[in-house]
């Protein structure tokens, strides 16, 4: 089940039946599970990419990137993986299409922070 015991029983004081957190329920995993899929999508069979990462010692607002990967796993409405480039790698602790030619993802340490990522730098 998506929701904790306090967000089922708040539902359920708001009159809604355990069917329809169930179902709610069920729906979120499954949007979730589509969303890391765009996610890989976007990533898949594209070797460079633009970013708004910041970067230390760039003096530039946009970086680019040779990617390797990206490999996601969800749970719940969780998203969690490994973004991999040429020479280092970062795990991923959430993310977002925005559009067709951007992506949002929460980078874990060493970077700590949402990054944009465009197929074109101008889309940033």
């Amino acid at each position: 089940m998506h929701f904790t015991q306090r967000e089922q029983q708040a539902l359920r004081e708001a009159g809604v039946d355990q069917t329809a957190i169930e179902a709610a329920s069920e729906t979120v995993v499954e949007l979730t599970d589509e969303a890391a899929d765009d996610l890989e999508a976007f990533f898949a069979d594209r070797e460079t990419l633009h970013s708004d990462m910041d970067v230390a010692h760039s003096s530039s607002d946009i970086q680019t990137h040779t990617v390797e990967y990206l490999d996601l796993f969800t749970h719940a409405d969780d998203i969690r993986g490994y973004l991999r480039f040429d020479s280092w790698g970062v795990p991923v602790e959430g993310g977002r299409v925005l559009n067709d030619e951007v992506v949002e993802l929460t980078l874990g340490p060493t970077v700590d922070g949402r990054v944009r990522f465009a197929t074109d730098a101008d889309a940033l």
